[in-house]
């Protein structure tokens, strides 16, 4: 006699929906998102990726949207309204941007207590003091964008609350900071790739993944975690003068942070990292899927791709077995690094970013004037 089919609860539901996208957005904490977010948040999500948007943007917009969320349960006690009301964006912001001197004689200033010990219980608070202001700008952004695919408008634009952001960060200003404190330069990464040194999987693994992060244009550990052997193309060795050929190797990126779905934007790898990346491949035999796997206790290599915070955890491993200060590196410190580096080594700026791929020459350019000012002629003219 067959089983009587038992309905799924809402939250059931929505955790096989999401499960659905996950080979464009990748979640780690389905039962919790599908707790937190709603109905109509699931299908906008669903709507977003059937329309290509790029996985990083995706993944933003799902964190930011599950923190909305969260805040909106711990600050009102309800799932956020659609549109939101001038006034819940005003509250959003004053929970965020608030002058901690006045908070000290003041405890009704800024967040309340039990919105914040409620949002650290579940792990969405985790510093202390008010957010950064590009924090709170693109969540709101986020927010907005959220309100718009929605078919709604929202009072995201209203005098009151860019006067109100304005006022919040002139009163409680912060540093800004790099979300590496430090570059992971030339010098540094040969530190890192010393502790490398051995032919077993882990160091094989982690001296390809650094190499290729850095000489690929310093790729966002996104790229890295979700390289996949289907985006590698060999290349005709590089010809040079009294040595032997340079092997070369194409990465297709794809769509990317700062491309639509129908670029593919290319890098290039020559000499050393390719020799890495296929020693790496080799030993793990690897010939498709993804590039860079986990390795369990007994040196059994996963079929799994390793996640973007590995490539993190990975990084300041290595540079605490460097003997440097694990604290003052993280995974975009390649990045900055890659430019950083080309700088110093005289690189033309356009030719460095064909393969960082920036779009921004402001944003590429703040590396190259760090590393040049100090030794440069407009320092040295006396």
């Amino acid at each position: 006699m067959a089983k009587p089919k038992t309905s799924l609860t809402a939250v059931e539901r929505r955790a096989e929906e999401l499960d659905t996208i996950a080979a464009v957005l990748p979640i780690e904490r389905r039962d919790e998102l599908a707790e937190l977010l709603t109905d109509h948040d699931v299908e906008t999500l669903r709507h977003l990726v059937n329309q290509g948007m790029g996985d990083n943007t995706l993944r933003a917009l799902t964190s930011d949207l599950t923190y909305l969320e969260a805040w909106g349960l711990a600050a009102t006690g309800k799932s956020l309204p659609w549109p939101a009301p001038e006034a819940l964006l005003l509250k959003f912001v004053a929970h965020h941007l608030w002058d901690p001197q006045r908070r000290e004689t003041d405890p009704d200033h800024g967040i309340p207590a039990h919105v914040d010990e409620n949002l650290r219980q579940q792990g969405f608070l985790k510093s202390v003091g008010p957010h950064a202001p590009a924090t709170v700008r693109r969540r709101l952004a986020n927010w907005s964008t959220l309100t718009k695919w929605r078919g709604l408008d929202g009072a995201f634009a209203s005098p009151a609350l860019k006067s109100a952001i304005r006022l919040a960060i002139r009163a409680a200003p912060r540093q800004r900071l790099r979300k590496s404190a430090k570059a992971v330069t030339g010098d540094v990464l040969a530190r890192l790739l010393a502790t490398c040194a051995t032919d077993s999987l882990r160091d094989l693994r982690d001296r390809a993944m650094l190499m290729v992060a850095f000489a690929s244009g310093g790729r966002r550990r996104s790229e890295i975690a979700g390289l996949r052997c289907e985006q590698l193309t060999v290349e005709p060795p590089i010809e040079v003068r009294d040595r032997l050929p340079l092997p070369s190797l194409a990465i297709h990126l794809g769509r990317t942070k700062t491309t639509s779905g129908d670029e593919d934007d290319v890098v290039y790898l020559t000499g050393r990292p390719v020799e890495a990346l296929n020693a790496w491949m080799v030993a793990a035999k690897i010939d498709s899927g993804s590039v860079f796997r986990g390795i369990g206790r007994w040196g059994t290599v996963s079929k799994r791709a390793i996640d973007p915070q590995s490539v993190n955890a990975i990084l300041k491993q290595r540079a605490e077995m460097a003997g440097l200060d694990a604290g003052e590196f993280s995974a975009h410190g390649i990045r900055s690094g890659y430019l950083t580096e080309a700088a110093n080594r005289g690189v033309p700026l356009p030719e460095a970013m064909e393969q960082s791929r920036h779009r921004s020459v402001q944003q590429a350019s703040s590396y190259y004037n760090s590393a040049t000012r100090r030794s440069g002629r407009a320092a040295r003219l006396l």
